[in-house]
């Protein structure tokens, strides 16, 4: 089930031995470790002024450090993999973790996938070890919060063996605020376990454009009140675990056609239907007093009008999210290395305007140097105080006392195996899975299919990149869930843009099957996509399509004999998938969003609520 590892083991306190996994078994205290004992020991932890007290011991350098949330490459704090020395050398003149922390003395790691930071659950651990170690070996050390984008679904930095729940939109179709808050505190408790203490998660936004390429099944649906529900839920159930969550991003990004990775989105919404629409969610999170909330680069001209991303802000994050909605937690940016935040300003400027804005951690510069010594400079320059600076700082070493970094900034080995990927977690979340599973069409009772009657299948489709740690291709991972099911099931990937030899291969494929399941990814007008389907539909085979991605695409195939929405391609939802078509469990799930007729687009197809059932 676990990955091997050195077994490491943290010990109950720092005030008595320091362990890092893959450092030492034991270390003497240092002088970062003696100056954390003094802040760990009794109750004042927690007190501001306690808090301000360390705050007046630090320099200005290493203020202005703990304000970023840097990422790094390699699965190692010491010792990373050759390329991603290169890497690093490249991109940041540093060779590994722990000479950025020294260097820059960053609050803040965030790790990615792609960066070689998430091997596995072992490895993990021992990176957040080496990294807490390097910042503590500095002289007055803090410990680091080290965070990731574990949203699940199409989103999930960390994969298996770690427990993957579905998705956003897919607990959005289940509905139940219990199951959100299980995956919060199951989800919570293993980033923990792996030394990772701020999920970049729940996604607040409502999503109300189908166009929007960025949001989508990343939200929990379009009606705001349920979307509040689910958002407030999940944070109780993070926060529960001791991990911070953040609800994002705000003031919402859930209608644009605009990616802001690599745009910058307007977003035309009026103050009141922003109040009535996206603020909801948001509230709804500061009411359940959510650890963090993440800053969209999105341009809201009914909030600002000066054509400011709301990252930079002072308006939106200062006059309304801290001022209107009450939030005095902490805020963070989205990643500055995307386009709808450098659009209008250099690298230079953008987290001097972020601090001047209220944000208060600086997720990501693309230039690590340049925004360091940029704001730096601001402070000695007069353009921002100290003071400002220190009132970020207390918001940030409030979340770390809160999270109990200062007590216990260690994980151990024997807590990875106690807690990642269990099989009373994975179970759980097949459990929730089987409840999101929503049946659109089902002409002349089509599902569930008889093995009896319907042995052989052809599973066709989309094959989209697997989301992080999952078994994938999803025609791969369908088919083998249908045979463990009793069917003969055959794997054919045609793609997100089948050609015509491909269809025709498919088409060939489906006469010796006897029904034909078929796997769609985003199906538009001029989707290929739609062509496979109407011709596999011809031979007179009957066709089951299953989205995995967005629902709008039943909208698009009309020619199908049934239709479900997964949400997302990861296994826990392709499996439930398979059991519903199977007849193992019912459809249950009920769309979260409203599907419009491909032709009328101000036409309602689905509305909200809609699912069938056997």
């Amino acid at each position: 089930m676990h990955e091997s590892g050195t077994g490491s083991t943290a010990q109950p306190s720092r005030r008595t031995v320091l362990a890092a996994a893959g450092v030492s078994a034991a270390l003497a205290l240092t002088p970062g470790a003696a100056h954390a004992a003094g802040y760990a020991a009794g109750d004042s932890v927690h007190d501001d002024e306690r808090l301000k007290g360390l705050i007046s011991r630090m320099t200005l350098e290493e203020k202005v450090g703990q304000l970023f949330v840097m990422r790094i490459h390699g699965h190692s704090a010491t010792a990373p993999d050759q390329a991603d020395i290169d890497a690093n050398l490249r991109e940041f003149g540093v060779r590994t973790a722990a000479e950025l922390v020294a260097r820059y003395r960053v609050g803040g790691i965030i790790y990615f996938a792609w960066a070689h930071n998430t091997r596995g659950p072992h490895q993990i651990a021992e990176l957040s070890n080496g990294i807490q170690k390097a910042s503590l070996d500095q002289p007055r050390g803090l410990p680091v919060l080290i965070a990731t984008d574990q949203e699940h679904g199409i989103i999930a930095r960390v994969g298996r063996p770690a427990t993957l729940f579905p998705g956003a939109m897919a607990i959005g179709a289940g509905g139940s605020r219990a199951d959100a808050q299980t995956l919060g505190r199951i989800a919570g408790a293993e980033l923990r376990a792996l030394g990772i203490r701020q999920d970049y998660s729940p996604d607040a936004d409502v999503n109300v454009n189908p166009a929007n390429p960025v949001i989508g099944v990343r939200s929990f649906g379009a009606d705001p009140d349920a979307v509040a529900a689910l958002v407030a839920a999940e944070v109780r159930g993070y926060q529960s675990s001791g991990v911070a969550a953040t609800a994002k991003h705000f003031p919402g990004h859930g209608d644009t056609a605009v990616d802001s990775h690599y745009g910058f989105p307007v977003i035309t919404h009026s103050r009141e239907l922003w109040e009535r629409l996206d603020a909801v969610p948001f509230r709804a999170a500061v009411r359940a007093g959510v650890d963090a909330v993440m800053t969209a680069h999105i341009m809201v001209p009914a909030l600002d009008g000066s054509g400011d991303p709301a990252t930079l802000s002072r308006p939106i994050v200062t006059g309304i999210l801290r001022q209107e909605l009450g939030y005095d937690g902490v805020v963070v940016t989205d990643s500055l290395g995307m386009e709808g935040v450098r659009q209008k300003y250099g690298d230079d400027r953008v987290p001097v305007l972020a601090l001047k804005a209220g944000v208060d951690q600086l997720l990501d510069p693309p230039n690590p140097a340049l925004a360091w010594n940029a704001v730096l400079d601001a402070v000695r320059g007069g353009e921002l105080t100290e003071a400002r600076l220190d009132e970020s700082l207390l918001r940030v070493l409030r979340l770390k006392a809160k999270l109990g970094l200062l007590d216990q900034p260690y994980v151990s080995g024997d807590g990875v195996d106690r807690t990642v990927g269990t099989p009373e977690h994975l179970r759980t979340a097949d459990r929730i899975a089987d409840r999101t599973t929503t049946l659109l069409v089902n002409q002349e009772r089509l599902l569930p299919l008889s093995r009896r009657t319907r042995p052989r299948l052809l599973v066709a489709g989309a094959d989209p990149a697997s989301p992080t740690g999952t078994d994938g291709p999803p025609t791969t991972v369908l088919a083998n869930a249908l045979t463990e099911l009793g069917f003969t099931a055959t794997a054919l990937s045609t793609g997100t843009a089948p050609s015509s030899a491909t269809v025709a291969e498919a088409v060939t494929a489906a006469r010796d099957a006897d029904a034909v399941v078929v796997a769609t990814y985003n199906v538009s007008a001029t989707s290929s996509q739609r062509t496979l389907v109407h011709q596999l539909a011809a031979t007179g085979k009957p066709v089951i399509a299953l989205a995995v991605r967005n629902p709008y695409d039943v909208a698009q195939l009309p020619d199908v004999g049934a239709f479900l929405a997964s949400y997302a391609w990861t296994d826990v939802e392709l499996r439930a998938a398979a059991r519903v078509i199977a007849g193992r469990v019912r459809p249950r799930g009920r769309l979260p969003v409203p599907v419009q007729r491909a032709d009328d687009p101000a036409q309602v197809l689905y509305p909200i609520g809609y699912g069938l059932s056997y």
